[in-house]
């Protein structure tokens, strides 16, 4: 299980409450020097993590630029830190792509992907990882096993036979982590990521013990909006259940919200709830029928996104339905044309899809729970705190549900149940990349006609994303208390007429 209170989460927030600061209340002949101040505050006067002050300030200033949506800067020459502020100094949108970076001074250059001999080797009579390997990549030198890396293949049969479990696999965090094998080597032996296949589902990023590995921000931005009165509403991924903690309820986390500056709260859940009628009709019109021989949900932007990459042939199959948030903020926008709508959720793509040409998304803002919890204690406040008059607008548990892998799954199958009972139902999902990618070979193969598969990027579902503040433990029993508690089950049928054009 991931430990969300890491140093590394300690310092994101701190850099990310400091440039929200920033936001909220830097004036235009303050704000350089403002933003140029943070390394100082985060970074005193003793290194708690390097080996100096200097390179833990330098790592600090990369952050507060991709906190502030620049990318970073580069290392052969001089670039202000400041650089790019002009077009970053806005309260709409903004940030350069790429979304993921890795900084090239907090990068410990782990070694790749290799077996390695440690010195519990033995040196036994039988030499079982000699005969192991396929490829005679192992000798004996001074009466213990030496493995050549020119010639292993990294297949681990000397591994699984060693006796003594002498022989260890190292492999990069980031790169283990990377189902799309998106994570590569600079020429300094740095990791780099490959654009072409990077997805942006963020876990590289939570898993890189060095904190080396980030994604960009647009909390500068919408402290920006806020602060200067713009009408915005939030509209909240179900996943926020317990993210704030234990004792913050929906309705005091609402109040929090409109405290912080948001006009109204929505449930993301409404669109989950549309998109659960839809896909329902879809799936029992074109799937049932045999017009597609199986569909893809498209709610996880980073599972869509590496079907797309990875397998193009597949494009047709995965589904054309709006997606719970983009259902949603079109929602909020036929009620309120003048207002600008921040998604708030545990996804890192989800500000790639907010950022797509091809659907307008209708979302100004994306912001994870993470950066959400920066911006309460920038501004001081505490959501456990409050009492709240009223809660979010009412959605079901089936478009609650979507916050688990299998949720979206199981909304639609249960929405197949009741309102199209002649219909037979094939319902399969996976969870993480490396799954996914399995689960769409088979169906490439052949072998999932008829199916309505459900992709998640991330280990537990959403709930397990890259931007979440507490293990899925935690998160997950408070979800499943949320779910029996919601007055509706299912939502009705007639929501596959509502026009969201």
């Amino acid at each position: 299980m991931r430990n969300l209170d890491t140093p590394v989460k300690q310092i994101r927030h701190k850099i990310f409450t400091e440039v929200a600061k920033v936001g909220f209340e830097s004036k235009d002949e303050t704000l350089i020097h403002d933003i140029e101040a943070i390394p100082y505050n985060i970074v005193e006067e003793r290194a708690q993590y390097r080996e100096s002050i200097y390179r833990e300030r330098a790592v600090a200033s990369e952050r507060v630029r991709l906190a502030m949506g620049l990318s970073l800067r580069p290392e052969n020459r001089a670039v202000h830190l400041t650089s790019g502020l002009e077009a970053s100094n806005i309260d709409e949108k903004y940030y350069e792509p790429p979304l993921m970076q890795v900084i090239p001074s907090a990068c410990a250059a782990c070694p790749p992907n290799k077996y390695i001999v440690s010195d519990m080797c033995r040196g036994c009579v039988a030499h079982p990882c000699m005969q192991a390997c396929p490829k005679g990549a192992i000798s004996m030198i001074n009466g213990k096993s030496c493995i050549d890396q020119d010639k292993c293949i990294k297949c681990g049969k000397c591994k699984a036979v060693c006796p003594y479990d002498a022989i260890s696999h190292n492999i990069r965090p980031c790169e283990q982590a990377c189902g799309v094998k998106a994570i590569g080597s600079d020429e300094q032996g740095r990791a780099e990521i490959l654009d072409d296949k990077c997805v942006s589902c963020g876990m590289c990023m939570v898993s890189c013990p060095f904190g080396a590995i980030s994604d960009k921000s647009q909390i500068f931005q919408l402290a920006h909006s806020l602060r200067e009165g713009n009408k915005i509403i939030a509209i909240v991924a179900p996943a926020y259940i317990s993210q704030f903690g234990e004792d913050v309820t929906p309705r005091k986390f609402k109040t929090a919200l409109e405290i912080l500056g948001f006009s109204d709260v929505y449930e993301v859940a409404l669109g989950a709830d549309i998109g659960a009628i839809s896909e329902a009709h879809h799936y029992a019109k074109e799937v049932a029928t045999g017009n597609l021989p199986f569909l893809l949900t498209s709610c996880c932007p980073s599972w869509s996104m590496m079907a797309k990459k990875f397998f193009p042939d597949m494009i047709d199959n995965i589904s054309q339905e709006l997606t719970p948030m983009v259902a949603t903020a079109r929602k909020v926008k036929q009620e309120h044309p003048d207002a600008k709508v921040v998604f708030v959720g545990p996804c890192a793509s989800k500000k790639l899809e907010a950022m797509r040409t091809s659907v307008r998304s209708d979302v100004d803002f994306v912001v994870t729970f993470e950066e959400l919890s920066a911006m309460f204690d920038a501004r001081e406040i505490d959501p456990a705190s409050f009492e709240g008059d009223e809660s979010l607008h009412n959605a079901t548990a089936a478009g609650r549900g979507y916050a688990v892998a299998g949720g979206v799954a199981g909304a639609i199958e249960a929405c197949l149940k009741e309102y199209y009972p002649e219909v037979p139902v094939h319902i399969e999902h996976a969870e993480t990349l490396a799954d996914c990618k399995k689960m769409l070979t088979l169906a490439k193969a052949g072998k999932l006609k008829g199916c309505m598969i459900e992709g998640m990027a991330c280990p537990d579902g959403c709930m397990g994303g890259a931007g979440t503040n507490v293990p899925f433990a935690t998160s997950s029993k408070a979800l499943k208390q949320y779910l029996k508690d919601s007055s509706k089950k299912l939502p009705e049928k007639e929501l596959e007429e509502i026009k969201l054009d």
